[in-house]
């Protein structure tokens, strides 16, 4: 029976070459100067810190930028509020992966509601769609291609 899974992740390399490509712009930008205004990355969290939250914003615009660049979905990044503590400015980003427990629930809905012949089930951070036509599987994708989801959808393992 054909089938594919639905999932929400990114390229974590991809990720770390945006953040080494900001930071590289900017220890180099001229209003960044003597501020220390620096990204680290450790598993799906990027910390910010500066010197002021205007420069945050700047920096956030910075990374924004070199994510999409390299193909990664700005949708996916959850952003905290910015935090002081003596002159350092800190701010959190998450990047989310993986398919929470009630947007899985919204997906199967949606395709229970379309009324196409396909099962859709939930398997941890994924949801995996099986049908009897290759036709009815492509249709769940055209259809969740239109809906605007929270987060960034990724089609795999497509089999026949």
């Amino acid at each position: 029976m054909p089938s594919f899974d639905i999932v929400s992740e990114f390229d974590k390399q991809e990720a770390r070459n945006a953040v080494d490509q900001a930071n590289k712009e900017v220890s180099t930008r001229f209003d960044f100067k003597g501020t220390n205004s620096s990204y680290e990355l450790s598993d799906n969290k990027l910390l910010m810190t500066s010197g002021s939250e205007f420069q945050l914003q700047q920096m956030l615009d910075i990374v924004q930028t070199k994510l999409t660049k390299r193909g990664i979905d700005i949708v996916c990044l959850d952003i905290a509020e910015a935090k002081a503590s003596g002159k350092i400015v800190r701010q959190e980003i998450t990047l989310r992966q993986g398919i929470e427990s009630m947007l899985a629930k919204k997906i199967v809905k949606l395709i229970k509601d379309k009324k196409l012949k396909v099962q859709a089930a939930i398997q941890a951070d994924q949801v995996r769609v099986t049908g009897k036509q290759r036709d009815d599987l492509q249709d769940v994708i055209q259809m969740l291609k239109q809906e605007k989801l929270e987060m960034p959808l990724q089609y795999i393992n497509f089999r026949d």
